[in-house]
């Protein structure tokens, strides 16, 4: 395979706000993580079925972290089971679900492992083989693709608080 122009290829934050469509997750933040081979997603209450003779998943995703208000249920054919071993260093059997991935404006298909992430920092984890030869990573830049608008961000700017003026009456505290 030729090795692609560095010069052509887009450039991603750390971190970036990322889609996964044929999960119904509109956006999820993603460490992007080389150090990592494999990418992962959040996903809890994982049971795995047969159905005409093939392995599937069904599991619950919360997309927003130290957030549990949305909550996604998702039903996706498994690829395999790979034995992945954490940053902490134990090996555990994941399934591994293919899916696409919607970064920058550009979508592809990607392998995901899935895991309880709750106690990580990330909900997602996008490896080095997601985005090997697509793009280069800006360890020191986040969000080239911007932020998705929130609910909690204000767009509005504060209003200064005026000083009141001292009125020639003066309020005794009680003790």
């Amino acid at each position: 395979m030729k090795k692609p122009d560095p010069k052509s290829l887009p450039v991603i934050g750390w971190r970036e706000w990322v889609a996964l469509p044929e999960l119904g997750v509109d956006k999820v933040k993603a460490k992007i993580d080389t150090g990592a081979r494999s990418s992962s997603l959040h996903a809890f209450d994982m049971k795995v079925f047969e159905q005409d003779g093939k392995s599937f998943v069904r599991f619950k995703v919360h997309p927003l972290q130290r957030s549990s208000r949305e909550t996604i249920e998702v039903e996706a054919p498994v690829l395999e089971f790979r034995k992945v071993r954490s940053s902490s260093g134990h090996a555990k059997q994941r399934p591994v679900i293919v899916t696409t991935v919607e970064a920058l404006g550009q979508s592809w298909p990607i392998e995901l492992t899935l895991a309880n992430r709750d106690e990580m920092g990330f909900r997602m984890l996008l490896g080095r083989e997601a985005v090997r030869g697509r793009m280069l990573v800006d360890a020191g830049a986040s969000y080239y693709g911007g932020k998705p608008p929130s609910a909690k961000r204000k767009t509005t700017k504060k209003k200064k608080k005026k000083k009141a003026k001292p009125s020639g009456k003066q309020r005794k505290e009680e003790p």
